[in-house]
């Protein structure tokens, strides 16, 4: 599969208002550990305080993030440019997204089960049991939408997900956003308007 390149167009979510948010009244109810909580620059308190208790909460069962490790380094693998998907903490990313968007829990885990229930049925294990040949056979039925059978439309869907998550996720993070070579707001020196674009319009500086 090709790996970065197709990958880089992510949407983010904008944050909502806190004065709108009706999570503002839940954070002030939530019962976190006696360490001060930390807001980070661009966060409200609110925000920072259900942060961590999401932080805490546990969804992936060891086994759902084995194998969601296993899909998020087959999505971006390391190269000579840079590292994989779980070096870039990718699984810890979308183990918090599913804290954080409860509706994407069952059509994560459904579809962990579904990559499961196909495996055992054509391999005899689970997907994150089977040799790497066979985990790429089997996300090669479901990678390419246009390609796939019908019969593993549901497939089809989770892997369209998990890749969302696994792009977001990597070009996000610190490496990815090397990988991308994201320099951000970046100072420059102004050396006035070329001299060729003077002379079209007959300025000159000395004028």
């Amino acid at each position: 599969m090709k790996r970065r390149e197709t990958l880089k167009t992510i949407t983010l979510s904008s944050l909502g208002l806190a004065g709108l948010n009706p999570q503002v009244a839940e954070a002030d109810k939530l019962m976190l550990p006696d360490e001060p909580v930390k807001v980070p620059g661009g966060r409200q308190k609110f925000e920072a305080i259900r942060d961590a208790k999401l932080k805490l909460d546990k969804f992936f069962t060891p086994h759902e993030l084995q194998t969601v490790t296993i899909l998020a380094d087959i999505i971006i693998p390391a190269d000579s440019k840079s590292g994989s998907a779980s070096q870039a903490g990718v699984p810890a990313f979308i183990e918090f997204m599913m804290k954080d968007q409860p509706r994407m829990q069952t059509p994560m885990r459904g579809g962990l089960r579904w990559l499961d229930n196909q495996c055992t049925k054509r391999y005899g294990k689970p997907f994150a049991l089977c040799p790497k040949t066979q985990q790429i056979e089997m996300v090669d039925m479901i990678a390419y939408p246009e390609q796939a059978k019908p019969e593993v439309s549901q497939g089809v869907a989770f892997f369209n997900m998990m890749r969302g998550f696994v792009a977001t996720g990597f070009f996000t993070s610190k490496m990815g956003i090397e990988d991308i070579g994201y320099k951000g707001n970046t100072p420059n020196n102004w050396e006035g308007v070329p001299e060729d674009v003077l002379k079209q319009y007959g300025l000159s500086y000395d004028g």
